[in-house]
């Protein structure tokens, strides 16, 4: 075959020009740093790095944002716990002092202050938030834990809610009843020719009060967690084999705490009476200001009798249900929505009722976790509920700590009033006898309840430690299960951070050219790209004219 100068010189161009591609890829590797630049230059490469760029993209993702959102959600959980893990020792501290004997009257007035302070600061905790969003509220993190300020209207919190707790019999506890009240009216005016109403509804003479009125009596109680509520009487459910339902077992009676006969001495007289005739009676005794539901003790037997059945898993047989009504809120209380099935009927349509937590009353109760994606195929949860943490049952303990040392103040106080007016007395005074006389029982009759009250308060402290106990260990509890979350956290960031840095590596090897290879072969290019245009150029001057 006849070489021409033609095909040396069209053999020539196209070699240039491969060569001249070839500068002209090496070029565009040294100016991006990558292997390729679209993806028909090396489809392995391309699709390579397509898999290695998402691996990447979600581990920065997790890496960068979920772990640490969810690290500074566990954080604000954890601090929250902790101070109401000290709060709650400051607590069982003030238990104990007042679980002595040797208690003077400015102990009790200092204990009482600092009772009521850690409990509204319990309380107050609960209401952390995280950028905006409440912790501790479950899924609505919109809403705060206990009513605020915000959501009075007319400087009132009215919101009617129905509300439906489900107990069991552990919850029942029994009450010293001391019928002493009358005691604290007595004053230099009334002590000698005035009159009350006992608390079992008699009027009778201040000055036919003898220590022998004084007198205590045991009752059984359910507190309910609210207080000061709607005067409708709550409706007590029990389950029904028969209907496989829970139906309305008693109406309790509503009360007031102030009405004559009292409401525990009513209760008193029930089971007194009961006893005497040898009856049973079912009854129930509802005080709104107080929130506690007095039982007789045929319903409080009837109530430790009953039994769960283990073969149906999610319903409490054994379960005592108590629907009742509040309308007036203070700012402190805890919202009812988080903590029990409910229906909020504040507005006149019942079609617009809000119900919360249908599901509790057929025992399926939904634990509303929120869940941070924190790895492939990995979440972890962040949250603490109130339920787990914030109970009534703290409130309501201190409350009945209050209460019982403001009895014990009371008596204290009439007694050095009753002492005053006794040192005062004239002996000149024609009824001079019949005033020492009145006032020496009446100082007896005071001095007898205030032993009593002393002796309540003091079982009340000694109970009481081991209460809070029990609520600082439910606390533990819940700090624990929040520290493990932050460990495991802290182990799930070091293996993304290894696996975002091998990613990375890979990312860059399979993209990322070498710039000191590429340069030298480059320059290699170069040279032979001047190379070939010279030797071409050269070659190219001879033609078939050179010989004719």
């Amino acid at each position: 075959m006849r070489v021409t100068n033609k095909i040396i010189q069209n053999n020539s161009v196209n070699n240039i020009n491969t060569n001249k591609v070839y500068q002209d890829k090496l070029n565009n590797q040294m100016a991006t740093e990558k292997k390729i630049v679209r993806p028909s230059d090396d489809p392995v490469v391309a699709i390579r790095a397509l898999r290695l760029r998402t691996n990447v993209s979600q581990v920065t993702q997790y890496y960068e944002k979920n772990i640490p959102d969810a690290d500074s959600w566990l954080k604000v959980t954890e601090d929250a716990l902790t101070t109401v893990s000290s709060v709650i020792t400051d607590m069982i501290a003030q238990c104990t002092k007042g679980s002595s004997e040797k208690l003077t009257s400015t102990d009790r007035q200092t204990m009482l202050d600092a009772l009521v302070a850690f409990r509204d600061e319990v309380y107050a905790t609960g209401n952390a938030d995280y950028a905006g969003r409440s912790v501790f509220t479950g899924y609505r993190t919109e809403s705060t834990l206990m009513f605020t300020d915000k959501d009075k209207l007319n400087d009132k919190i009215d919101k009617k809610y129905s509300i439906t707790e489900q107990v069991n019999s552990d919850v029942i506890d029994s009450i010293k009843y001391v019928n002493s009240s009358f005691l604290n009216g007595l004053n230099e005016s009334n002590y000698a020719t005035g009159t009350y109403t006992a608390d079992d509804g008699n009027v009778n003479n201040y000055t036919d009060t003898v220590e022998q009125l004084i007198k205590e009596a045991d009752i059984h109680r359910i507190r309910l967690s609210y207080n000061n509520t709607d005067k409708t009487a709550p409706v007590i459910k029990l389950y029904d084999p028969a209907t496989e339902t829970f139906g309305d077992y008693l109406t309790a009676t509503v009360v007031s705490k102030n009405a004559k006969p009292s409401p525990y001495q009513q209760m008193a007289e029930i089971n007194a009476s009961d006893v005497e005739n040898d009856t049973q009676t079912e009854a129930a005794i509802y005080i709104p200001e107080t929130g506690e539901l007095l039982i007789s003790d045929a319903v409080f037997e009837k109530f430790v009798a009953l039994r769960d059945d283990v073969t149906s898993p999610t319903l409490d047989e054994s379960q005592i249900q108590i629907q009742y009504e509040k309308t007036h809120w203070t700012t402190g209380d805890l919202k009812p929505e988080h903590y029990f099935a409910c229906i909020d009927e504040t507005d006149a349509d019942p079609a617009n009722w809000i119900a919360y937590n249908q599901t509790y009353l057929d025992g399926i109760v939904e634990r509303q976790s929120i869940e941070y994606d924190v790895g492939i195929n990995q979440s972890i949860r962040v949250n603490t509920t109130a339920d787990e943490v914030f109970t009534h049952a703290i409130g309501r303990d201190v409350d009945d700590l209050i209460n019982v040392l403001n009895s014990v103040i009371e008596m204290e106080s009439t007694i050095n009033r009753l002492t005053s007016i006794k040192d005062g007395l004239d002996s000149s005074d024609a009824d001079y006898d019949t005033k020492m006389g009145a006032i020496t029982n009446q100082l007896d009759a005071a001095n007898k309840a205030f032993t009593y009250l002393k002796e309540k308060s003091q079982k009340m402290f000694e109970r009481g430690i081991t209460k809070m106990q029990e609520h600082l260990n439910t606390v533990n509890e819940a700090t624990t299960a929040c520290g493990t979350r932050e460990r495991k956290l802290s182990l799930i960031q070091n293996r993304l951070m290894s696996q975002k840095t091998n990613f990375e590596t890979l990312e860059s090897e399979n993209e990322n050219v070498d710039i000191t290879e590429v340069a030298i072969q480059f320059k290699s290019a170069e040279l032979t790209y001047q190379a070939a245009l010279m030797s071409v150029g050269k070659i190219l001057q001879t033609s078939l004219m050179n010989y004719i």
